[in-house]
């Protein structure tokens, strides 16, 4: 497909009439005219990553100039494909707003509050899936009618403005926050410690500490506020993805509280900084030189598990039973590995490294090295 960019003279200059970035800043939206036509693109950090037309502004020609394509112009929608085939004026920038989805990988373009576009999480310009459009008729390469989705797409774009209203009401995060602390309490005891781990930014995240009790001789640390929203890319890997949307992080350790919460200011906003998810199985490398990995021992990456029973150790709590937005919250177990762990895990899935660790006697519990990086 022909990238829609905007391009040099002798067309007009372009203007950008709305340029939106995702409240987790992993991904930006801007809308442009240039005279003839306005277009969205969905952008991430380096590159536009998905596009859709929004309209003509002059009359539709009976096919698609390749001229325009050719110096990556939007196009000019045909006459066939557009509901406005004089076109339609030029919009009004103060008219036009972003909603994004709870998610941050998809977008909604709102005209004076009227759904005019949608690029969700799953629009992408290399496989031929631009973003859909109201005024479009039936599919082309630059655009999908929004008409033939809005069963799917309407509940999507409701649900996220419903996400936003509650969670930047004033009493929004406090009753997520008084729920998940009141359900770490009857899982795991009394709590100790309370960390910002996210200070100004979204997702919003805190780090509660459950020290040692009868019957429990480590510390339990977990994030507060991962599955306040849901994880991006979910819905485009697994049929059911309800049981997988919304998690929490949590390591079992013997180490200092507050030297062990460090892991979680890198890891529980990942999933939204680089628009993926995390589920049971996944592994994730450590950005930095092992030396500063808070978990210590060198290790490399951490392995994600819900239930780490395959590992030696005690039972691990029974940490199911919360849900929200009628979605349950599955608590993922941190558990650190070297480099060539994780390339074993993703050559020969994760139960295959769980079973060497096991032979290894590596417990699940994260305690002061005391052997040899396995």
């Amino acid at each position: 497909m022909a990238i829609m960019r905007s391009g040099p003279d002798p067309y007009p200059q372009v203007a950008t009439l709305l340029d939106s970035v995702s409240p987790y800043g992993s991904r930006r939206l801007t809308v442009e005219f240039d005279g003839a036509t306005t277009a969205a693109y969905l952008h991430d950090e380096t590159t536009v990553i998905a596009a859709t037309w929004i309209a003509n502004h002059v009359r539709a020609p009976r096919t698609t100039d390749p001229s325009r394509l050719n110096a990556g112009q939007a196009p000019v929608m045909p006459a066939s494909r557009t509901n406005h085939p004089r076109g339609r004026p030029p919009l009004d920038p103060v008219t036009l707003q972003a909603l994004w989805f709870e998610e941050g990988d998809g977008v909604a373009l709102l005209e004076r509050g009227t759904l005019l576009a949608v690029i969700p999480g799953w629009s992408d310009m290399s496989r031929g899936m631009p973003g859909y459009s109201r005024d479009v008729i039936g599919q082309t390469p630059f655009g999908w009618s929004l008409d033939d989705a809005i069963e799917g797409l309407g509940p999507r774009v409701e649900r996220a403005r419903e996400f936003w209203e509650w969670r930047n009401s004033a009493a929004g995060w406090g009753q997520f926050q008084q729920a998940t602390l009141a359900h770490l309490t009857a899982r795991l005891g009394p709590g100790a410690h309370y960390w910002d781990g996210a200070p100004g930014r979204r997702p919003s995240i805190g780090i509660s500490e459950r020290p040692p009790a009868p019957g429990r001789p480590y510390t339990v640390l977990s994030t507060i506020g991962m599955s306040a929203q849901r994880m991006p890319v979910v819905e485009q890997v697994i049929d059911n993805p309800a049981g997988y949307s919304r998690v929490e992080l949590a390591v079992a350790t013997t180490l200092p509280p507050g030297v062990a919460a460090l892991v979680f200011l890198w890891l529980a906003g990942y999933p939204w900084r680089a628009v993926t998810w995390f589920g049971p199985g996944h592994s994730v490398r450590w950005y930095d030189k092992p030396s500063t990995f808070p978990l210590g021992g060198g290790h490399e990456a951490v392995l994600l598990l819900d239930d780490p029973s395959g590992l030696p150790g005690p039972p691990p709590p029974d940490m199911s039973g919360l849900s929200v937005d009628g979605d349950p919250v599955r608590w993922l177990w941190i558990i650190p590995i070297s480099e060539r762990s994780r390339l074993l895990a993703k050559e020969r899935g994760s139960a295959s490294l769980v079973s060497r660790l096991a032979v290894e006697h590596r417990g699940w519990i994260v305690n002061p090295p005391a052997t040899a990086l396995r």
